[in-house]
């Protein structure tokens, strides 16, 4: 596949996921490249454009009047990432948000109207759409194997905030849009629609288990008198919902997931599938690596699960040490393609959109 001529020139807005995983993304993918970085804090941004050796600018709108912007990966905290990316949207720009892409429904469905209007194109970096086992998972699913599907079940039970002294910060607030819902149920609830179909109802039982947290030096939150103080965690770190979902035939299938970022020895992410004609399994107990680990296994019949091994039409060309890079580098092909071509992204804000009202209801407690 040749590269597109020329390049899509693409600036960065939020320096954690952005440059960690971001960056180094779009340097690799052969249709797009970085040109310019943006964080509000000026003293962060000079720091990480030397690094980078790129332009930079604290001024969002000055970044958005720059001609050789044309697209902007909004990798911020939730909060600020609907009016960045409206911003950014009426200046004639194309997108690519992380998720969850708004604080609610109705801001992302604002976005894909705007987005339509203006004729641009919106990506969501739903990563796991392009992990080459769930690929390969997808793909055994459309042949067949699994027949009618019956049930589903999603564990993705991670022990990455088990620790009580990890700090207080925007993802200890659900008015943030912090909680396992945003950083986890997100992609959950959009892998459960690429593989079975859309949500039709769901009832949710949400808890925060760490309930307080330091706060970091030179911050503050209400309610504290002082630094080093306990801050409220008023955000879930583990969700149970049940669900109704709807099969490429029509028919309900029921499904259950459960979400955990304080689950010690968690055993990570596992996605059982169970139809008329077979059993499908992916799974992976690797903490240190969201990417890396998995395992795909499967039964016809009555036989058992047997694992199948890495189909190589699905494997990425280079592997990263960080195992995200690889995916997002794929995600930003399509999205690059997708822009040179005029056509619609998948997955774009009609995948993002479904995924955050699932999360809307969730934290409501149900919807039927």
């Amino acid at each position: 596949m040749s590269a597109i001529e020329p390049p899509l020139r693409v600036a960065i807005a939020g320096l954690g996921f952005g440059e960690k995983v971001h960056l180094p993304a779009l340097r690799a993918c052969a249709h797009s490249q970085p040109v310019a970085l943006w964080h509000p804090r000026q003293e962060r941004l000079e720091a990480a454009c030397r690094k980078a050796e790129l332009a930079g600018s604290s001024d969002f709108a000055a970044l958005l009047d720059d001609p050789a912007v044309d697209a902007v990966v909004i990798a911020t905290p939730p909060a600020p990432r609907f009016a960045l990316a409206r911003q950014a949207l009426e200046a004639g720009k194309h997108v690519m948000l992380e998720k969850p892409v708004a604080l609610c429904s109705e801001d992302a469905e604002e976005l894909q109207r705007l987005a339509l209007s203006n004729k641009l194109t919106v990506a969501v970096d739903f990563e796991y759409r392009a992990v080459p086992l769930f690929q390969q998972l997808e793909a055994l699913i459309r042949s067949g194997v699994l027949g009618e599907p019956y049930l589903v079940k999603l564990d993705w039970l991670m022990g990455s905030r088990a620790d009580g002294s990890r700090p207080w910060n925007w993802y200890s607030q659900r008015s943030e849009g912090g909680g396992v819902l945003g950083a986890l149920g997100t992609h959950a609830f959009d892998t459960l629609h690429w593989l079975v179909g859309p949500t039709r109802s769901l009832r949710a039982q949400l808890s925060t288990a760490i309930q307080q947290r330091p706060l970091p030096e030179g911050s503050l939150a209400a309610g504290s008198q002082a630094e080093g103080t306990l801050a409220t965690v008023d955000a879930e770190d583990i969700a149970l919902v049940q669900l109704e979902l709807e099969s490429p035939s029509g028919d309900p299938v029921p499904a259950q997931m459960t979400l955990a970022s304080v689950a010690r020895r968690g055993r990570g992410y596992w996605i059982e599938l169970y139809g008329s004609g077979g059993t499908v399994v992916l799974g992976s107990d690797n903490q240190a690596d969201y990417v890396h680990g998995f395992g795909l296994w499967q039964s016809q019949g009555g036989e058992p699960l047997r694992p199948i091994e890495p189909d190589p039409q699905w494997a990425f060309e280079r592997t990263w040490e960080d195992g995200r890079i690889a995916p997002v580098e794929r995600i930003h092909g399509w999205w690059s393609q997708a822009i040179d071509q005029g056509r619609p992204m998948v997955p774009g804000l009609g995948e993002g959109i479904l995924s955050q009202r699932c999360c809307d209801w969730a934290r409501n407690g149900f919807c039927s």
